[in-house]
């Protein structure tokens, strides 16, 4: 949101997560046909599978993610190691393309035996819940409903969280895994859809804290210079360290610098006109 300046409009440039996610597979060609569920989050980030009718997750370890961009449309290959008990005990393969998967197996690795998957419809009434495996931490959202944010400690512990409501027709949360603060582990964002014309994404960022491993929600900076309020429009300059917002009011793009310290407080660095989007 624009400080002092509105109207405003503002526009996400990276980040977003397909809203398809999870993604529901079947077996084919078996005499005991399974389902499941995989979930992941940015760049294969996150990964766990869910099998019908288990209750427990299995944890994905990214093995490779390959881009082809021959077109336009980028296609992107993904291979997971699923781990049992601290073992790899098979291998999963994927291919997406936009909210499609394809190209979609499982190798088991006890009799290397290799199953083939396809995507499954959506059940009626089925309500799609997304989940992150970070840092041995079960991260738990919707996509489309209620707002509720569940994070699961290893040590069976829970802490709960309210995401911002939805106030747009076209509900949409999306899940987003970075190194918000640079210090070398994954953090968590979700954002949604403005509350008016749905042109741009408003931010809630969940830091991981190293020492005490709780993710704790990034507090929006005191900065009486900026020209932004909130987090739109989130991008990050990794080889300077920096935290970007950025925001438009009647016909003037603004953005906001930050840098972090060392108690991941934000501080405010600079304010300038930003080139037109």
């Amino acid at each position: 949101m624009l400080k002092k300046l509105p109207p405003m409009i503002v526009l996400v440039l990276l980040f977003s997560q397909a809203v398809a996610q999870p993604f529901s597979l079947r077996s084919t060609g078996e005499a005991k046909p399974f389902q499941l569920e995989i979930y992941f989050g940015t760049e294969g980030k996150g990964a766990v599978v869910q099998y019908r009718g288990q209750q427990g997750i299995i944890p994905l370890q990214l093995k490779s993610r390959t881009v082809q961009d021959k077109t336009g449309q980028s296609k992107v290959t993904y291979l997971w190691e699923e781990v049992v008990g601290g073992k790899v005990t098979g291998t999963y393969g994927l291919t997406q393309e936009s909210e499609k998967v394809s190209g979609i197996w499982y190798k088991r690795n006890r009799d290397g035996k290799r199953f083939k998957l396809e995507h499954a419809p959506d059940q009626q009434g089925y309500e799609r819940i997304g989940k992150y495996l970070l840092h041995g931490v079960l991260i738990s959202f919707r996509y489309t409903t209620d707002n509720l944010l569940i994070f699961s400690y290893p040590d069976g512990s829970t802490k709960t969280s309210q995401l911002p409501s939805f106030d747009h027709p076209d509900p949409q949360r999306k899940g987003t895994i970075a190194d918000y603060n640079f210090d070398g582990y994954d953090d968590v964002a979700f954002s949604i859809p403005d509350g008016g014309m749905g042109v741009y994404r408003t931010y809630s960022i969940y830091l991981y804290n190293r020492t005490s491993k709780q993710f704790q929600i990034l507090a929006e900076p005191n900065a009486p210079k900026a020209k932004c309020t909130g987090f739109c429009d989130v991008t990050l300059d990794k080889k300077n360290k920096l935290f970007i917002t950025a925001c438009r009011g009647a016909a003037t793009w603004w953005k906001d610098v930050y840098k972090f310290s060392h108690n991941n407080n934000l501080i405010w660095v600079s304010s300038a006109k930003a080139s037109t989007k």
